[in-house]
């Protein structure tokens, strides 16, 4: 029984290292065939408008699917464009059903960066990002799940360096893939409205629309978290 054990784990840990790593290629590879990066801006979202929304309305369940792959793509290799993609989801979709796969799409593909930290690119990680993992670290070793929706709620350090980071911890993966899909929502929501307002604009006269003005209002509140949660930190630091 001992001599079964110690050889299951091995080749456990090595299917678990293909599986990730066939995931992760499959991923660069359907970015790179169809040059994606050339469609995440805002310009492109504005110019291709009615063609995205005509196409959204006739087949409402393709392009879910495919702007979940897009969204998990992105996120799983820290690709840019997340914020371009969160207001394509409102801009499509709407703000509730926008958030809502933005949050599907971003869970999953920050799960695979974890599962790619803790298999693959541990020494990796360890030697790029040394200096910045130590915070990070401390703060997972106290109470991981209130301190990972903590770095989702106010992004003190950039989301894909928390799911690298996360992964060199022993935080399981069930309370990873939780805290990140709660602590995401309020800023998916912020930006999918956002883009839910961008997407009705037909010109520069509704720029000062009511619901426009919220929208960039709650960009603006969210831009200002980290500031607030470092003076916060600080403050309590000189306290104690």
């Amino acid at each position: 029984m001992t001599e079964t054990s110690t050889v299951s784990a091995p080749e456990s840990s090595a299917t678990g290292k293909v599986i990730v790593a066939f995931i992760l290629a499959m991923g660069i590879g359907l970015f790179v065939f169809f040059d994606l990066g050339a469609y995440l801006s805002l310009e492109a979202l504005k110019t291709n408008r009615d063609n995205l929304l005509a196409y959204t309305d006739t087949h409402f369940g393709t392009a879910v699917t495919i702007f979940i792959a897009l969204y998990v793509t992105q996120t799983a290799f820290s690709l840019p464009g997340g914020a371009i993609l969160t207001l394509a989801g409102g801009f499509l979709f709407g703000s509730l059903l926008g958030t809502v796969f933005v949050n599907i799409g971003a869970t999953i593909g920050a799960t695979l960066a974890f599962l790619a930290a803790r298999y693959l690119l541990r020494d990796w990680v360890e030697g790029k990002f040394g200096d910045r993992l130590e915070p990070i670290q401390a703060g997972f070793a106290q109470n991981a799940m209130s301190y990972l929706i903590t770095l989702r709620l106010i992004p003190a350090f950039p989301f894909f360096l928390v799911n690298l980071v996360s992964g060199l911890t022993r935080i399981n993966l069930s309370t990873y893939m939780l805290a990140t899909s709660l602590g995401i929502i309020p800023g998916s929501f912020v930006f999918a409205f956002a883009g839910r307002q961008l997407g009705t604009i037909n010109s520069l006269g509704e720029i000062a629309s009511p619901p426009v003005l919220m929208a960039f209002t709650l960009l603006g509140v969210l831009a200002l978290l980290p500031i607030v949660y470092r003076k916060f930190t600080q403050q309590k630091a000189v306290g104690g």
